[in-house]
């Protein structure tokens, strides 16, 4: 009876494993820019999400390098990260973006995302952007304010 239930629990586990990336499978060594309109939203844990379908010809904002940036507990090198932004190679139109836990999100004060709503965000993908188009999120640019997703505000 035990074994059944382990076998049984197996399949949700792995599912929410998979769901959850930690930072060391995403290329921090190259901070990648997209913009769009999100067209799904999944404002849940073990962090929020949305589904952002990019312009088909996305450039990286004029002013992304002179950007503010809020204070945040991690080390993070912003005014670094906005200088080196690049845009993805791969052509998706459409980009998984993964965000902060629904805590560190409340901390912010991030507004809940709509479908609809136009964001852009400063993020790493995989190595050699391989898999899926996904993004982890280290900036989130939303209604005109910048939110640090990798850790609380100072």
């Amino acid at each position: 009876m035990a074994a059944g239930g382990a076998v049984l629990l197996l399949p949700a586990w792995a599912r929410l494993a998979w769901a959850h990336h930690g930072w060391s499978r995403f290329d921090q060594n190259r901070p990648l820019y997209l913009e769009g309109r999100a067209v799904e939203v999944r404002w849940r844990n073990p962090h929020a999400e949305l589904v952002l379908e990019r312009p088909e010809q996305l450039q990286l904002p004029a002013d992304l390098k002179q950007r503010a940036l809020p204070a945040q507990t991690a080390p993070v090198d912003g005014p670094a990260l906005l200088a080196a932004a690049q845009l993805p190679r791969r052509a998706d139109r459409r980009w998984t973006i993964e965000l902060a836990p629904l805590t560190r999100m409340n901390a912010w004060q991030v507004p809940e995302i709509q479908p609809g709503t136009e964001v852009g965000v400063l993020g790493y993908t995989y190595f050699e952007e391989e898999g899926e188009a996904v993004l982890r999120a280290e900036y989130l640019f939303l209604g005109g304010r910048t939110y640090g997703m990798r850790s609380s505000p100072a």
